[in-house]
């Protein structure tokens, strides 16, 4: 840790009266956020994912990649495959240009196996820096090798497509399918949800698997007075925006998935209790919660869908099963990048698929054709 900058690490969760572990690290001369955050279900998982988290930040703002210098003209007529990812341009910027010269890096079309070029600028997480394309941690992920740090960015990449398109969902269709998490009759889940009953709040949790199919679920977490009280002929009280927070979640098994929506909204708790991250507005702390959000603790939970009759057993089977659901919708590359050095007893990657959403961020372009076939009802 010390060689990318973390200084320490902290445990927050008794920042919270909810019990779930939540840990933070801190690396102060960080090229992007200095706050890295991390949950689960024990102390070391959440103190490893944080550490993680960091870990891959420090790389992304520096990544271990050969660079070429070129035009896209001039890549294509030496024979390379290029993605512009035109999708990833920053809000103000321009389309790069056919003859225009850029850094270039080589990635892997995991589903082809074949070499694809994409400009620097959208895979390095480096805020110093004035980038044509939005910088971001999505699709960013680091494992104990270079597989599972792909599972965890094709995770995640579909896990922010599944979002987007639930955001884009009539308010009917949003909350229609909120589920009981006891319904997935888990022993850890349960505990879970043992631990915020008894803290007075109120959870919500919903099921936004998209077409891909991977299960996905994104889970609300509120005041207890979320909850509309009939007796209540003035709609309760004003609830600030921070008191309710979200989290969501994707893997094969469906438990998985709602664990992580649910820690991951403990975690954003966390986040405005410490106050420690800063990329956050003042101004964030101040504001109402939008009556559509407010809305969402109206929904009655029913029971979770069907288990999923394929349930791969390890690493590879996941991770194959994950790309035939990519497959099997037509999407037409899926681009890995590996930005750590090899020497290093962990991986780092980023996950780009360019026809999948990506969440809300400072675009040119907000929404791709997925999202407008959702929105205008295709």
């Amino acid at each position: 840790m010390t060689r990318f900058g973390v200084t320490r690490v902290a445990r927050h969760t008794g920042l919270d009266d909810i019990g779930i572990p939540v840990w933070c690290a801190y690396t102060p001369n960080s090229r992007s956020i200095v706050i890295a955050q991390g949950k689960g279900l024990t102390d070391v998982d959440a103190k490893v994912s944080t550490v993680m988290e960091a870990l891959e930040r420090a790389v992304a703002g520096e990544p271990f990649v050969d660079r070429l210098r070129s035009s896209a003209s001039g890549l294509r007529a030496m024979g390379h495959k290029i993605d512009t990812l035109d999708c990833l341009i920053a809000i103000h910027k321009p389309d790069l240009g056919p003859d225009e010269e850029t850094d270039w890096v080589a990635g892997i079309d995991i589903l082809t196996g074949g070499t694809i070029y994409i400009p620097f600028e959208a895979v390095v997480l480096d805020r110093t820096r004035d980038a044509r394309y939005w910088m971001s941690s999505d699709g960013l992920a680091s494992g104990n090798n270079l597989e599972e740090a792909i599972f965890h960015g094709l995770l995640e990449r579909i896990e922010r497509d599944a979002h987007v398109l639930w955001q884009v969902s009539t308010e009917a269709d949003r909350y229609a399918g909120c589920v009981d998490p006891r319904g997935f009759l888990d022993g850890a889940l349960d505990g879970l949800i043992d631990k915020i009953d008894a803290s007075g709040l109120a959870l919500r949790l919903f099921d936004i698997t998209s077409d891909i199919t991977i299960p996905c679920f994104t889970a609300m977490l509120g005041p207890g007075d979320c909850v509309p009280d009939p007796r209540d002929r003035h709609g309760g009280r004003d609830i600030r925006l921070v008191e309710v927070t979200g989290g969501t979640g994707a893997h094969p098994s469906p438990v998985r998935a709602a664990i992580r929506a649910i820690t991951e909204a403990v975690q954003s708790r966390l986040t405005y209790i410490s106050g420690a991250r800063d990329d956050i507005s003042p101004a964030t702390f101040s504001r109402s919660l939008p009556p559509l959000m407010r809305r969402a603790f109206d929904a009655v939970p029913g029971s979770p869908g069907p288990t999923p009759q394929h349930r791969p057993r390890n690493l590879t089977q996941m991770l194959q099963h994950v790309l035939e659901a990519l497959r099997t919708k037509g999407i037409g590359s899926v681009i890995a990048i590996r930005l750590s050095e090899g020497t290093l007893p962990f991986s780092v990657v980023k996950v780009v698929i360019p026809a999948l959403e990506s969440p809300e961020g400072e675009r040119a372009r907000r929404l791709g054709t997925r999202a407008l076939a959702r929105a205008i009802g295709f």
